[in-house]
């Protein structure tokens, strides 16, 4: 199997939890908060925790790279205000210093928005200025830009949005993108049928690259194509529909990546994967 599905998992009482929580939904990958998401700062890490959570991945038999962590909700690294803009920056390389911690290799975030108070490409420039910063200050964790649905003044919902980006990160090695469908969808791309899947996903191809893909939010959708409405809905039972989720699941391009669902029920999260898997079609 080179699918690797699993869901955002709860770190309540412990990072070392979220990899239970995981094993529990029968998940091949998983993602976390590995602190508080809605407070700036968290009590650093524990060295019997560290030890526990990575104790607790090897018995559970998933790899770090089908780990996507995620960073806090609160952090702007192209905030137009350069004071907001440092203490993000200072969060965001706390968060990636975590993840070098806990012996994982990515963390995901959300570019930044502009707060109708600068430009777009002024925006992307400090995002990626930021991260240049946070790539000089630590090592062995490449950055995972997500797509956006673009509400608001949110910036990286458009592909070009990301290859900006990327264009002026110097260590492109340790830079990547994760593609939330939901995102995608109500930011414009539809994935609904054969072709506009395929369509969307060579304008991906062409315009960021399938190199940059680094993880998957797999989500349905509660609001319609290009409402820039950020909801994300079970899967089937939004406007994207099951056969987005079908082709995906037998697309090569998305092998060994982690595939993490964020959809709204997660007492069905372990039905969800299982629907995900039986998708597989036997060669």
């Amino acid at each position: 199997m080179s699918k690797f599905v699993g869901a955002h998992c709860s770190a309540a009482g412990g990072v070392f939890n979220a990899v239970k929580n995981a094993e529990a939904i029968g998940a091949k990958a998983f993602a976390l908060f590995t602190k508080n998401q809605r407070q700036w700062v968290a009590k650093d890490l524990e060295t019997e925790t560290i030890d526990k959570f990575k104790k607790a991945l090897e018995d559970s038999g998933i790899k770090a790279k089908h780990v996507l962590p995620h960073d806090s909700y609160l952090i702007n690294l192209g905030h137009p205000e350069m004071e907001k803009r440092q203490k993000s920056f200072d969060a965001f390389v706390d968060e990636v210093q975590r993840c070098e911690l806990l012996g994982l290799d990515r963390l995901n975030f959300h570019p930044g928005s502009h707060l109708k108070k600068i430009a777009e490409d002024e925006c992307l420039d400090a995002i990626a200025e930021s991260m240049n910063r946070t790539l000089d200050k630590t090592s062995g964790v490449s950055l995972v830009l997500e797509n956006t649905a673009g509400q608001g003044s949110n910036l990286g919902w458009r592909f070009e949005h990301l290859a900006h980006i990327i264009d002026k990160i110097e260590d492109k090695s340790r830079v990547g993108v994760c593609i939330d469908t939901c995102h995608m969808f109500t930011a414009g791309y539809d994935i609904r049928t054969k072709e506009t899947y395929e369509a969307t996903w060579q304008e991906f191809s062409d315009i960021v690259g399938f190199e940059y893909l680094m993880g998957m939010h797999i989500n349905d959708s509660k609001p319609d194509l290009g409402s820039h409405v950020d909801r994300h809905h079970s899967l089937g039972l939004g406007k994207i529909g099951l056969d987005s989720f079908k082709y995906l699941m037998n697309d090569p391009r998305m092998d060994d990546i982690p595939l993490i669902l964020e959809t709204i029920d997660e007492t069905i999260w372990d039905q969800e994967i299982k629907l995900l898997y039986s998708f597989v079609e036997k060669n």
